[in-house]
């Protein structure tokens, strides 16, 4: 049974493990296997790659993702705490935990809007924006690392693919927060 997806024979460990699995389970699609097996390893893979990134940028996961949410609003980098909260999914003590150490490294500000001083924005300021630049170009590096055997014509293909599955499980609107 030939469970490759290379040409050339090449073959990984999940052609091993995914054929003693279907001589012994008769129902077992193999193709199916071999694609959630190297899929969940790939993502173990990713995790470890932005955890290390994490590590060595100095940040929690937490925090990032707040510094991710703001710069993702464009300039001027800022929201509302109930925006973040919704967009973070997080109650709205959860996040005020969070931001409390951002602040505290001068990653992150809050202030009251200038019509109601009772209405609180939270701006990335530019140590936040750098800390996020340096964290997201090292995920990238290793990202890059991780598609490095691929063509770019195979990784369009790859997103396209993936896309589809992505649809077909209706999380369309997720927006990548991971």
């Amino acid at each position: 049974m030939e469970t490759g997806m290379r040409g050339g024979g090449e073959r990984d460990c999940v052609d091993e493990l995914v054929e003693a699995w279907a001589s012994e389970l008769a129902w077992l699609d193999p193709v199916q296997e071999a694609i959630t097996v190297r899929l969940a390893m790939l993502g173990r893979t990713l995790a470890q790659v932005r955890r290390r990134a994490l590590v060595d940028g100095g940040l929690e996961h937490g925090h990032f993702k707040v510094l991710l949410a703001l710069r993702r609003e464009g300039p001027p980098y800022e929201a509302s705490p109930s925006q973040l909260a919704e967009r973070l999914g997080l109650t709205r003590g959860a996040l005020s935990a969070r931001l409390a150490p951002l602040e505290g490294q001068g990653l992150i500000v809050r202030r009251g809007e200038s019509a109601d001083r009772r209405r609180v924005r939270v701006r990335l300021t530019a140590a936040g924006r750098a800390a996020f630049e340096r964290q997201a170009e090292v995920e990238n590096r290793g990202e890059t690392a991780l598609l490095a055997g691929l063509t770019p014509k195979e990784r369009r293909t790859l997103a396209e693919l993936l896309r589809k599955v992505v649809l077909g499980q209706g999380a369309a609107g997720d927006g990548g927060q991971e």
